[in-house]
């Protein structure tokens, strides 16, 4: 596990929104390097304040990701795959965590890890009759060991996610939105652009980029535990609302009845 100059992860501001970039040809594969490389990323937009919305998405047009590299999983001993494994997941809730919208943008084959890191976002965007979606890994003698099993399971179901994990079956980003894995599916040929847009309408001044954050962190925290702490969190985050300037602005303009202009603050 040592450190690599080659860039695999690309990082670019775009007007409150940070695009990250996986970007290792043909599949953009995952490796450790890879994967502490995405940390890194996702720590420096969660620190910038100028960063609203996280867009992740593959580099070029075949792949968003396919997962960890069989290769290097193949040629490890098992201790090391074990500590793979956990820095992955460590990586993957930092993402999960992170208390700014979180968008993964499906430009291709989304399948194995990849799909793991696509649930670890907020919502998925997909682009047209691009690639095929699924969690094959019982093929290879496994499970979806970056947690696979419990997002999904969370997501579709208990017995529907058994039956497509024990299947291992890939299938079409059409069907995935229709098991609300995918959110929107948006046009081949336009694609980033609608991505684009769509991340736009939640950084200021359209939204308030803080209730975006809380209501994220309100949910994720939230399902994790009981109903009544759930409220807690909920109450507490919204306290924590009343206090900033967005909602003072949301307030007024509404009994002013003109459109408000959110500054994140």
């Amino acid at each position: 596990m040592t450190a690599s100059d080659t860039k695999l992860v690309h990082y670019r501001p775009e007007k409150g929104i940070a695009v990250i970039e996986m970007d290792d040809p043909p599949a953009n594969t995952y490796t450790y390097e890879m994967m502490r490389q995405l940390d890194e990323a996702i720590l420096q937009a969660r620190m910038d304040n100028e960063v609203h919305v996280i867009v992740l998405r593959g580099a070029g047009d075949k792949f968003f990701s396919a997962g960890a590299n069989i290769k290097m999983l193949s040629e490890a001993d098992p201790g090391w795959k074990y500590y793979f494994c956990l820095h992955a997941n460590e990586t993957l809730c930092r993402l999960e965590q992170t208390p700014k919208l979180t968008i993964a943008a499906l430009n291709g084959h989304t399948v194995g890890g990849g799909l793991e890191i696509a649930m670890a976002c907020d919502l998925r965007l997909a682009r047209k009759d691009s690639g095929k979606i699924g969690l094959p890994e019982v093929n290879l003698g496994v499970l979806p060991g970056t947690g696979g099993t419990q997002r999904l399971a969370r997501m579709v179901g208990k017995s529907r996610a058994i039956e497509l994990m024990v299947t291992g079956r890939t299938f079409s980003f059409e069907e995935a939105e229709e098991l609300g894995i995918v959110n929107q599916i948006m046009d081949r040929d336009s694609f980033w652009d609608e991505v684009v847009a769509y991340a736009r309408q939640f950084v200021p001044p359209n939204k308030a980029a803080k209730a975006v954050g809380r209501i994220k962190r309100s949910v994720q925290t939230g399902l994790e535990v009981g109903f009544a702490e759930g409220l807690a969190i909920e109450r507490e985050m919204q306290q924590l609302l009343f206090q900033s300037e967005d909602a003072k602005e949301g307030l007024h303009a509404y009994v002013e009845k003109r459109q408000p202009r959110f500054a994140a603050r």
